[in-house]
């Protein structure tokens, strides 16, 4: 019995032991990266492929590349880039550690092919990838290894553009660009640069495009563009960097020369627009309340169309709504015995873009069919309150919807305006005060009175406040009249004008601009605030609420106030752009006084970091981490 007790002893520690073991192995062996441990931050090394890199006379169409690691592709239609470039979609693929291509085209004799992975391929776990990564071979005896390299920049305003194809033309004529594609390509990076490579020795055109229907041709009006002035020849050079060993924090070792070769050109730059094109077509005519019909057009047009009634007469029937472009116009029908008719059958004569892409005139025949029932003009009724349960309530009055703008704390620059729903008929100007307090009284101000030149519906009164003044706008019941009967309401408007502390002044001095130009004041997140002219190398802007504020300064060369775009068929750049490199932050009371040199950065360093919209790829990355490392 005692020896069966020891013998069970036995074996429950010869048990215990093995469950310890095997415990310890489990969790040595389990998969996973403890918290708070090192993150892999080691991207995939390519190790060998089929053609091996820079292979003469390669006759296959069908690649293999290998990694030391499981890897993915990350947006390979949109980053992987093959010169020259495909016109049939190479298939591409990631399986295991290795990327498999197959090119559908016939392959071109004696010409490098290089495939751009720029940073698609990535680690199959934490997603670090292999930047600007290219593999490259050769159909003929010789591969060409030159590269050009560059940034291309949103002609506006200087915005990186990512992932939009440049190329290069080795035929230097002007008509390449729209007949024939690209010899060789690559697409920017989220910074807007890139980098053509297998470039071989010669002569070339540089052309950025937004290839929408993908035949690396611009062939759409609608397409963005950019276009080097210059024909460019590509070119390298050796250079040498030094590197130095120190034996101590004081004292040199040994300084070694590395020598390497230098591809050129390295920092070209592209502005990258769209043609001032749009076909002009009617998008669509409405007819949403009785009283007004309204019409929509895709383009700006320097005319109104022509309007002719068929089931009624439209001399002196319409007050015309329109905005500066002249592709939106609302017609305000007058006539009550007009409007209540269900449907108006018009014809409209107007501008459209043919097959050719020319203007032609063109009439159409429309039935505007109301959507709702338009009332009487209502006679204005005073609302009493019930004072017992057998009086009636009367309707409550309607009255002219006005919308005043009047802020309680108004700029010395400012000005009050009035914005209606319908057109105004009759407007009593003698009916409005201004009113100045001096004192305890308040005093009569002159001001003017005038109707937007841009917009009928909105009327703005004028006049010059001084700083810290206190005023009173009234405006008698029934001063304003509706198209339909409406009258408005009595308006009253206390305001006070900001003082001369509050503000503060930033004046430009910006030397050497020889042509027309003018700077923009912007808001961090790219917005206009205000717009000066330069002249005599000033731009100056006065009465500025304390903010942050960037600038921008346009080469205004037709001098009509607005930034204009480029046209490619007349060889015509957009107009250009700078960006004062930093960010303004002037306090209350302030003056600033900048100086700004245009060209003292690339135009690629100019715009600052805080006011891009397009953020580098890695720092997108960054906060990833970061984010999943919490």
């Amino acid at each position: 019995m005692q020896e069966n007790m020891k013998r069970d002893k036995r074996w429950f520690k010869k048990l215990l032991s093995v469950a310890i073991i095997a415990t310890l192995l489990y969790s040595c062996a389990s998969i996973g990266r403890p918290d708070g441990g090192a993150y892999d931050e080691t991207p995939p090394r390519f190790i060998r492929s089929t053609p091996s890199v820079g292979e003469l006379n390669v006759k296959r169409k069908k690649l293999t590349l290998e990694f030391d690691e499981f890897i993915k592709l990350e947006k390979a239609s949109e980053k992987v880039v093959i010169s020259p470039p495909q016109v049939q979609m190479p298939e591409i693929s990631a399986a295991g550690k290795k990327i498999h291509i197959n090119l559908l085209d016939t392959l071109k004799a004696n010409t490098t092919y290089t495939v751009d992975f720029s940073d698609a391929i990535v680690d199959n776990n934490e997603g670090n990838p292999l930047g600007n990564f290219t593999y490259s071979f050769s159909t003929g005896e010789v591969i060409d290894t030159m590269e050009v390299r560059g940034t291309l920049l949103e002609a506006s305003n200087l915005e990186p553009i990512k992932g939009m194809l440049v190329g290069l033309h080795s035929n230097v004529e002007d008509s390449a660009f729209t007949t024939t594609p690209f010899d060789r390509v690559a697409r920017t990076d989220s910074r807007g640069r890139f980098i053509i490579k297998g470039v071989a020795p010669g002569s070339y055109r540089v052309f950025a495009l937004d290839d929408t229907d993908q035949n690396f041709i611009f062939s759409q009006k609608s397409e963005k563009i950019a276009f080097f002035d210059s024909i460019i020849v590509p070119r390298l050079e050796e250079r040498s960097h030094w590197d130095t060993i120190f034996r101590d924090s004081l004292t040199i070792d040994t300084i070694f020369e590395h020598k390497y070769t230098h591809y050129l050109p390295d920092r070209l730059t592209l502005r990258a627009f769209t043609e001032d094109f749009t076909p002009q077509y009617l998008i669509k005519n409405e007819r949403l309340t009785p009283e007004k019909f309204s019409f929509y057009f895709a383009a700006k047009s320097d005319s109104l169309p022509v309007l002719k009634g068929l089931n009624f007469d439209e001399r002196e029937a319409f007050i015309i709504e329109k905005n500066p472009r002249n592709d939106t116009i609302h017609y305000w029908v007058k006539d009550s015995l007009l409007f209540q008719q269900d449907t108006l059958r018009v014809s409209l004569t107007y501008q459209y873009t043919d097959t050719t892409n020319l203007l032609v005139p063109r009439t159409d025949t429309l039935n505007l069919v109301s959507r709702a029932k338009k009332k009487d003009a209502p006679e204005p009724k005073k609302k009493k309150k019930k004072k017992n349960d057998d009086e009636e309530e009367e309707e409550e009055t309607v009255f002219l919807d006005v919308n005043t703008n009047a802020p309680s704390s108004m700029d010395v620059y400012g000005s009050v305006s009035f914005t209606f729903k319908e057109p105004v008929v009759s407007f009593d100007s003698s009916a409005v005060h201004l009113q100045l307090k001096v004192d305890t009284l308040w005093q009569d101000i002159p001001f003017v009175f005038e109707q937007d030149s841009t917009n009928i519906m909105r009327y703005t009164l004028y006049t010059d406040w001084d700083f810290a003044q206190e005023l009173q706008l009234t405006v008698d019941s029934a001063a304003i009249v509706g198209l339909y009967g409406l009258h408005s309401d009595a308006i009253k408007k206390e305001f006070k004008i900001k003082k001369e502390d509050d503000y503060s002044n930033i004046f430009f001095n910006i030397p050497g601009i020889t042509e027309p130009a003018f700077v923009e004041l912007l808001t961090p997140q790219d917005n206009v605030v205000r717009q000066a002219k330069v002249e005599n190398g000033m731009a100056d802007f006065y009465f500025l609420s304390p903010a942050k504020y960037g600038a921008r300064l346009v080469i205004d060369r037709n001098g009509n106030g607005q930034w204009d775009t480029g046209n490619y068929e007349e060889n015509r750049q957009p107009e250009e752009v700078y960006y004062y490199p930093q960010l303004l932050e002037p306090k209350a009371n302030w003056d600033l006084n900048q100086d700004w040199n245009i060209n003292g950065l690339t135009l690629d360093r100019q715009k600052p970091d805080d006011m891009k919209k397009q953020k580098p790829d890695e720092e997108k990355k960054k906060k990833t981490r970061t984010t999943n490392r919490r």
